[in-house]
């Protein structure tokens, strides 16, 4: 049996392009405080959302063009989340490796599944007919959900399963999306007393 490392779990991102700016700092081992704006109302509230419910303190400033559409500054900022979650993951050693999560949100009902893996995969599943479409908030399209997990699950190296079991509104199921996600995740990066070493029979995620 090992003790998990004292190293600190974080990381400091930037990336810039002619789309969007964007700086994020993250600490895994946090209280879930977060100061976000990503000029993106709809999508600064989501990331408030995970930051709580995986214990993730986390900072994200972030600018572009949304006066053409909210999709590259999201894309960006998922890109830069998922590559300061793979830093901060370090070798990965001492953690659980696994997490599950059901979470509900009024009428809305989601369940995610996470490893550490080492292998980017997101399988995506159940949002309902149309909700791609919709514009939550009048300015975040419903598809750009599935595609920020895309972002985040290939950065951060991550297998993804995310299920939506029920819902109606489209802000309750987008909002039990990334709460579920931070449940699971929450758990998978928890360090474990009783894991010895990387949780791997290869030595290596």
């Amino acid at each position: 049996m090992s003790t998990p490392s004292s190293t600190p779990r974080t990381a400091s991102r930037v990336r810039s392009t002619s789309e969007s700016t964007v700086e994020l700092e993250l600490n895994l081992d946090g209280t879930g405080a977060s100061r976000i704006d990503t000029s993106v109302p709809f999508f600064d509230h989501m990331l408030t959302a995970f930051a709580k419910h995986s214990l993730t303190d986390l900072t994200v400033r972030a600018s572009g063009d949304t006066d053409i559409d909210a999709h590259h500054t999201v894309e960006d900022v998922s890109i830069v989340l998922g590559q300061a979650i793979l830093e901060a993951l370090g070798d990965k050693s001492g953690i659980s490796r696994y997490g599950d999560a059901l979470v509900p949100l009024d009428e809305a009902l989601v369940q995610a599944v996470v490893d550490i893996s080492g292998r980017p995969y997101l399988v995506h599943t159940g949002e309902p007919a149309g909700f791609e479409h919709h514009l939550i908030g009048g300015h975040f399209t419903g598809s750009l959900v599935r595609h920020s997990f895309e972002a985040i699950t290939f950065n951060a190296a991550l297998t993804v399963h995310v299920r939506v079991l029920g819902g109606r509104d489209p802000h309750h199921i987008a909002e039990a999306e990334y709460k579920a996600f931070a449940r699971a995740f929450r758990q998978a990066k928890a360090l474990d007393p009783l894991v010895d070493g990387i949780p791997s029979t290869k030595g290596a995620l």
